[in-house]
């Protein structure tokens, strides 16, 4: 296949449409949190702070449990096969949680609708449907998806609560899930070859090396800790905009349109700033101090209304530069060979953090007030802090990969020698079985593409 800088008109249409399915499915998870402990609070068995955080979290236990073998399934009973038997369990899910008349009946529904966990297939058809120069733009674009969903939630929801209520947002987002199936159908491209990409997969035999590797598990616990922190707040959030504004939660988007518009007005600096000048750690580790002290200023002030106002603004200029930042380190300190495998152990961690959030936000919530659940929160993000501060700097790399002919074990091993003699490459990694060469460039180097071009024969 031949070299292109430019996206081909299919690979821009996989990328953007599977970039959708991604985005409906976490519109139906994140649209209801500004507002479902409010209204939790008034189902049968709503009385229980616990059970409101277990029907916040549920969907993270079951996804945890489910990603990696759902992704692992696609490869042998085919990706699609397996994306519309995720999509119709998040289907069902939203229809129990939408027709549910207790608390009880919302978990189980939040935990099938968890339970649809295509993420790691979607990956993985995304790498099936785009030439190997192009598979980082198509990532970007589901990475950048998942931001602006999320953002677009904590707006909409209030907004769509007047309308159509909490069970009206549960069947909307059974509706979507079903349209993603259409989308799946019509708009997907059928890959010609299915297999299993190293760069976009996770591989059991690498799962042992990537979880005794410390400073991809200082990563780990920290996707588990920033997520575990927002579901755990999320289910005293709402309660304490209403309780100290006096606003209706379907108000509380009038809140959240400036401070979302803040947080990614400095977000996109802060990450150039660090990406340009090497500076990543820097940044990274400021944005964990900066949701510490809001993590603090939420535990003391959670009865004031301005308090919680410089509180949410704080935490959310820190999470939209961690939630960008994370991925980004992880693909520099992850061995290229592995990438994938750590990319699903640390999206199995996010799966958790949202679990154990919800419940021991709940849980604290119930028995020991609002300001504790910040106090937990604190706790976690102090000693994120603690594991940043001694976490190895991230080298200033870029991944770049290419298809490689075939060719056997013996002239793989002499072309990585090669390729990673070449000025400003730092790692070179020749994966003949896939067809697939690895590079991690640095970017404060030159480098000379022609040359690695003329290498692997392109």
């Amino acid at each position: 296949m031949p070299y292109s800088e430019r996206m081909s008109a299919l690979e821009v249409r996989a990328s953007l449409s599977l970039a959708s399915i991604y985005g409906l499915r976490m519109l139906g998870m994140f649209l209801i949190l500004p507002i479902f402990s409010i209204y939790a609070e008034t189902l049968p068995g709503g009385e229980s702070h616990l059970l409101i955080g277990l029907a916040l979290g549920a969907y993270g236990l079951t996804q945890a449990m489910l990603q990696l073998p759902f992704g692992m399934a696609s490869d042998r009973f085919g990706r699609k096969r397996m994306i519309y038997i995720g999509l119709l369990l998040f289907v069902i899910g939203s229809l129990v949680a939408a027709f549910a008349d207790n608390l009880y009946t919302v978990i189980i529904g939040r935990a099938i609708q968890g339970a649809g966990a295509v993420s790691a297939v979607v990956t993985a058809l995304v790498a099936d449907l785009t030439r190997e120069e192009h598979r980082t733009k198509a990532m970007a674009m589901i990475g950048g998806t998942i931001g602006i969903t999320f953002a677009l939630s904590l707006v909409l929801g209030p907004a769509l609560n007047q309308w159509i209520g909490i069970p009206g947002i549960f069947m909307l987002t059974g509706i979507l899930a079903a349209l993603a199936v259409l989308v799946v159908k019509y708009l997907v491209p059928d890959p010609v070859v299915s297999r299993f990409h190293s760069d976009a997969e996770a591989a059991p035999s690498k799962l042992k090396d990537v979880l005794q590797d410390m400073q991809l598990m200082r990563l780990n616990f920290g996707i588990f800790s920033l997520h575990a922190a927002q579901m755990a707040m999320f289910v005293v959030v709402p309660f304490a905009i209403k309780q100290t504004s006096g606003m209706s939660e379907n108000d509380h988007w009038l809140i959240y349109l400036p401070i979302m518009v803040l947080s990614f007005a400095l977000m996109v600096p802060a990450i150039i700033y660090g990406e340009k000048k090497a500076k990543l750690k820097q940044v990274f580790v400021g944005a964990i101090f900066i949701m510490l002290l809001a993590q603090l200023l939420f535990a003391g002030s959670v009865d004031l209304f301005w308090g919680v106002i410089v509180s949410l603004s704080a935490y959310f200029v820190a999470f939209n530069i961690l939630e960008a930042t994370l991925p980004s380190i992880i693909s520099k300190l992850a061995p290229a060979a592995s990438k994938g495998t750590a990319i699903g152990v640390y999206n199995t961690a996010q799966s958790l953090g949202v679990f154990v959030g919800g419940a021991l936000g709940g849980y604290l919530s119930h028995y020991h007030g609002f300001a504790s659940v910040f106090i937990f929160c604190s706790v976690l993000m102090a000693l994120w802090l603690i594991f940043a501060l001694s976490m190895r700097t991230p080298p200033p790399v870029k991944s770049k990969m290419y298809h490689l002919e075939e060719m056997t074990a013996a002239a793989a091993k002499n072309l990585s020698t090669r390729l990673s003699a070449l000025a400003g490459v730092r790692e070179a990694v020749v994966l003949a079985d896939e067809g697939l060469v690895i590079l991690k460039v640095d970017m404060q180097q030159s480098f000379d593409e022609a040359e690695v071009l003329r290498l692997i024969g392109r």
